[in-house]
């Protein structure tokens, strides 16, 4: 496995390569004045548009384009984001820890609540309990994200007025964190450590609701290949076998059954947890959650390349990571899997 490991750790720079050069080279797909556009920011836009180009190099042959670049990327330089006002790699690290904070409230209830419902349908096949799921993931299926996150604002919200509509802190603790020892960048961890108890119980208030949409369009999806898996499982040669045993229908189910469902789950599992992390796009802007999702929307709406650019990078590279890691997990989790 070792050797495995280290294989994979060195393709990482290999694909980041690949990915930046196809990355950067569909931005030639845009012409020199387009991509000088968000750089322009005086009213005298005609003059100042040659300048741009000239300066940044932007009718270089592509080669030269993509090694000034690359360069400055691995100098930690991302280049200017105009949707933030501020340079890409600030604007990450300013708004990354809010999306991890999401990630961590959704990604275990998603996962726990998919593998239970599943293994509960697939352990009930066709009795009325797995009717009713199955018609609920068929609805999971068919609501559109944007669509189910301004009917939880308009009930829970507007019409009960029971949990807040947008952002992370309400107005009067905008100022209580001012002063507040940051450590971890997660509000409600440092509040946490801070002993702002009040302060922790609001940015979670603030989370439900964007927390509660991603789970219900996401768990549909593993909770209908958990029950695939496990209905499979079920009706196996070892499962078999170990009824014929006389082993505890408890254990069969969970130890030998659900055991090897799992394998698919964990590659689903693994990409859910990246795309939450590369932001939630349209949840955090329909809540107007200050995550990196909702950064990037901005940031695709104002043509602001170095911004796009910035993102795509940190999620290819969380794509990367989480692929080693789940090939790992196959390993460790399945005896059978061998890593020659």
């Amino acid at each position: 496995m070792l050797n495995f490991i280290v294989r994979r750790l060195i393709q990482i720079p290999v694909v980041m390569l690949v990915l930046s050069i196809l990355v950067v080279g569909l931005t030639q797909l845009l012409t020199p004045e387009q991509r000088a556009a968000p750089y322009i920011r005086s009213e005298n836009a005609a003059a100042r548009m040659e300048q741009i180009i000239t300066e940044r190099g932007l009718r270089d042959p592509f080669p030269v384009q993509y090694s000034r670049w690359f360069t400055k990327t691995i100098q930690g330089d991302l280049g200017f984001s105009k949707a933030s006002g501020k340079d890409v790699v600030d604007t990450i690290k300013e708004r990354l820890p809010a999306t991890i904070e999401l990630t961590l409230v959704t990604a275990l209830p998603i996962m726990l609540l998919s593998i239970w419902l599943g293994t509960v349908s697939a352990l009930h096949k066709d009795k009325f309990i797995d009717q009713v799921l199955r018609v609920l993931t068929v609805l999971g299926f068919s609501l559109p994200v944007f669509v189910l996150g301004i009917l939880m604002l308009a009930i829970f919200y507007a019409y009960l007025g029971w949990l807040p509509g947008a952002g992370q802190l309400n107005t009067e603790n905008l100022f209580a964190v001012s002063d507040m020892k940051r450590y971890t960048g997660m509000l409600s961890v440092d509040a946490m450590l801070n002993g702002r108890w009040g302060v922790a119980w609001d940015v979670l208030r603030h989370m439900l609701l964007p927390a509660a949409t991603l789970t219900i369009v996401s768990v549909p999806t593993i909770l209908k290949v958990m029950r695939n898996n496990m209905l499979e499982a079920l009706t196996s040669d070892y499962v078999r076998t170990a009824r014929a045993k006389g082993l505890p229908m408890r254990a069969v189910n969970n130890k030998h059954a659900r055991r090897n469902a799992l394998l698919p789950i964990i590659t689903l599992g693994g990409f859910l947890i990246v795309g939450l992390l590369g932001g939630s796009l349209i949840t955090e802007t329909i809540f107007a959650y200050p995550g990196i999702g909702q950064w990037v929307v901005q940031s695709a709406l104002q043509i602001d390349l170095a911004g796009v650019l910035g993102f795509t990078l940190l999620t290819a590279l969380l794509v990367v990571v989480m692929s080693t890691v789940v090939d790992i997990l196959y390993g460790v989790i399945d005896p059978r899997v061998r890593f020659d």
